[in-house]
């Protein structure tokens, strides 16, 4: 058997007025996914715990099994997804240019997304593309738009907080050493060049003729640079070494390919139309079609985009576009006895409100032979709150797979070294001499 786990990014959401106190799924058109929800069994996940907010990333990662403190950081695995070479014992971030306005002897974030075409991009980011200072070389390698990846190589540490405040209107923040590294004289170090490169990359781009120009044409300039959620690789068990799964990830968006290599699973990069419900069967299908593999991730990130729009009824619109695609599941994956077929969501995305994500669980529905069927007829947040599943939380879900794979090791046997929890293990066969 495989499992094919579908994944609809940021789907959880909350109650909104505007749709008679429903969330965008509960008031979405859905008959596929009720349909499901029907044949399987169903619960509420969460990667972490209740009412914690997650990034996709780190919500991903613990849903693979892995635990919090293992996770190396956003800017690895953004950098990684990039293409971007890391070596071990680099540090890497996210950064991108912006614009600033003085405010006595701070920096005040004025815009924090501003509208800048390519060609005047590559001048400003070449122009804060390289620092040096006490042996701890930084380059700033453009990605998208006006972002990047900061990258810090020499006796430099993880351990330190973010610059960009995020929220415009906020100040620029200093750079320190995470309370839990505050003696550790790497993480000092990498706060003071830090603070040292924000410094004179504001020098630098305030000088700049371009930002002259664009303030003669009353534009703001792009004067600053910030930072935020440094990472630094460490070696992790693979995908495979931890569940005894050959893993397969089907995505778009350097973030989860990213995630991917980190984990050590295979990647299939696919692109995003402006029909996701077409987007998301075209994956589903090569997933089904993927037959090699015994555990097929496959995402779309359209929901979660859609929540960021903080408009209830464009999620509804584009959860039931999603649906449509899971007739080919109902159709086809379902029905078939070697597939253990599974969906939810990383984490919520509230169409409301000011949270980037926010805490709540999300729907978790499971179908496959060994599955048992509970009395769940509905596919959302409150309805499956009901299902025989119950409430399913971070590496548990791994657990669930494979007990549904049917590959689940009883606990105590060793048939390994390691006290994996997959069966068979990877065992050493007694040799006659």
């Amino acid at each position: 058997m495989r499992c094919i786990l579908l994944l609809l990014d940021g789907l959880g959401d909350r109650s909104h007025p505007v749709l008679n106190g429903q969330t965008p799924l509960q008031a979405a058109c859905t008959p596929n996914l009720d349909k499901i929800a029907e044949i399987g069994m169903t619960g509420l996940f969460h990667s972490h715990l209740q009412g914690t907010a997650l990034p996709s990333e780190l919500a991903h990662f613990l849903m693979f099994g892995y635990r919090l403190e293992e996770f190396p950081g956003r800017g690895i695995v953004e950098a990684l997804g990039e293409g971007i070479g890391i070596r071990e014992g680099d540090t890497a971030l996210l950064a991108r240019i912006f614009s600033v306005v003085r405010d006595g002897n701070t920096l005040v974030l004025r815009h924090e997304n501003p509208k800048l075409d390519r060609k005047s991009c590559r001048i400003l980011h070449k122009a804060v593309g390289r620092f040096t200072l006490d042996d701890i070389s930084v380059a700033f390698l453009p990605t998208k738009g006006i972002a990047g990846i900061l990258l810090l190589r020499g006796d430099v540490s993880k351990a330190v907080t973010d610059s960009n405040p995020i929220a415009e209107g906020r100040p620029l923040m200093q750079v320190l050493p995470l309370r839990t590294a505050a003696e550790n004289p790497s993480a000092r170090k990498t706060a003071k060049v830090l603070n040292a490169y924000l410094r004179w990359s504001h020098r630098t781009l305030s000088e700049h003729p371009l930002n002259k120009k664009r303030i003669e044409n009353g534009l703001p300039p792009i004067n600053a640079v910030g930072t935020q959620r440094a990472g630094m690789m460490s070696r992790l068990p693979s995908f495979s070494e931890k569940w005894g799964l050959k893993g397969l990830m089907i995505a778009s968006g350097t973030v989860y390919h990213g995630i991917g290599q980190v984990i050590g699973m295979d990647i299939q990069k696919v692109g995003d139309t402006e029909d996701p419900g077409r987007d998301l069967r075209a994956r589903l299908e090569r997933a089904h079609r993927a037959r090699k593999y015994e555990f097929i991730h496959v995402h779309t990130k359209v929901t979660d985009e859609a929540g960021h729009t903080k408009n209830p009824l464009i999620k509804k619109r584009v959860i039931e576009a999603v649906d449509t695609a899971l007739d080919y599941a109902v159709k086809e994956i379902v029905p078939d006895e070697n597939v253990l077929f599974i969906v939810t969501a990383d984490h919520s995305t509230a169409a409301s409100g000011t949270m980037i994500h926010t805490g709540e669980s999300v729907p978790l529905v499971m179908t496959g032979k060994y599955v048992r069927r509970d009395d769940v007829q509905k596919f959302d947040e409150v309805s499956c709150a009901a299902g025989g599943l119950s409430l399913v939380r971070g590496k548990e879900l791994m657990y669930l797979v494979l007990n549904f794979l049917d590959r689940g090791k009883l606990w105590g046997l060793m048939d390994s070294p390691d006290d994996q929890p997959f069966s068979p293990g990877r065992f050493t066969p007694l040799l006659m001499g």
